[in-house]
């Protein structure tokens, strides 16, 4: 299982979609800047993405492209088109001139999403044909489920699909090797693979550096040296930043300080609870108490 999966599953996303459906007529929709982070895709038929600063794009069907944090942008047809501009069901407009766009809102429950955004360009565009062994049937699937749907594009299986999307996307990303140096060049590289694997399933282990390099058969130097040169961290601060990613998502679900503390590899709570407060600048039992709050 790749490497990056752990890192999805810890980061919990979810996606709202808030536009699905054919779009007729003389169409232009833009958007200004936001903090949400957010996608499009057409699904039938193409498009134009005009994003002021950064360029412009054709989205032929089943391209995504995805804003870490949305920029101003514009998304018109190729080829004007006639008539007033609509929004209509995919179901009952098949035989209209026009684009079947889908849009979507991606939300993370967790913090450490922002940190993984920020490595990200500022547009992320995917062509179905680098991914055709996934995009593909995804996409049919999506389009299949947008045809029973009506006008108010509340599906939680078409939500689902997108989530999924979502998370090839980033696996997609992360295979990317032209990457430069960080955590998604850290999750991609295979030679340091299983050191990362073993992190991730044994967080609360007394990880020393010549555990870590045995597993890939390196010296303690060599491994040292790799780990900063791909990553730019040490192998202690991405075991420390690992345990604090989990240790946030096991707070949020109201389990116990200590509990959390142990599962982390901590014998001390406070010891616990000062690293937890250096990564997220607040302490564990807010985190908690914040979670309780909400459970009905």
């Amino acid at each position: 299982m790749p490497v990056i999966d752990d890192l999805i599953d810890v980061l919990r996303l979810h996606v709202r979609i808030y536009h699905n459906a054919r779009v007729c007529g003389d169409w232009q929709m833009s958007t200004g800047a936001s903090a949400k982070t957010c996608f499009h895709m057409p699904t039938q038929g193409n498009c134009r993405l005009d994003v002021p600063g950064h360029g412009q794009w054709t989205l032929d069907e089943g391209d995504v492209v995805l804003f870490p944090e949305e920029l101003p942008h514009s998304l018109l047809p190729v080829e004007r088109l006639q008539g007033p501009e609509e929004h209509l069901p995919l179901s009952c407009s098949q035989d209209k001139p026009g684009t079947s766009l889908l849009c979507g809102e991606i939300r993370f429950s967790h913090p450490g999403a922002a940190q993984l955004l920020a490595l990200m360009p500022p547009v992320l565009v995917l062509r179905r044909a680098q991914a055709a062994d996934w995009l593909n049937p995804l996409t049919a699937l999506i389009v299949q489920e947008s045809l029973r749907g009506d006008a108010d594009n509340q599906s939680p299986v078409l939500n689902q699909l997108c989530e999924l999307l979502v998370c090839y996307m980033l696996r997609s990303f992360t295979d990317d090797h032209s990457l430069q140096q960080g955590l998604f060049s850290l999750l991609s590289d295979k030679r340091l693979a299983p050191a990362l694997k073993a992190i991730h399933q044994q967080p609360e282990k007394d990880w020393q550096l010549q555990d870590l390099a045995a597993l890939v058969a390196m010296s303690r130097t060599l491994f040292s040296k790799r780990f900063r040169e791909v990553s730019g961290w040490t192998a202690m601060q991405y075991l420390t930043w690992w345990r604090m990613q989990l240790a946030y998502g096991a707070l949020q679900q109201g389990r116990f300080v200590a509990e959390v503390a142990a599962d982390a590899g901590y014998g001390s709570e406070a010891a616990f609870s000062r690293a937890f407060k250096a990564s997220f600048g607040e302490t564990p039992g807010k985190v908690r108490a914040a979670a309780k709050s909400l459970t009905p």
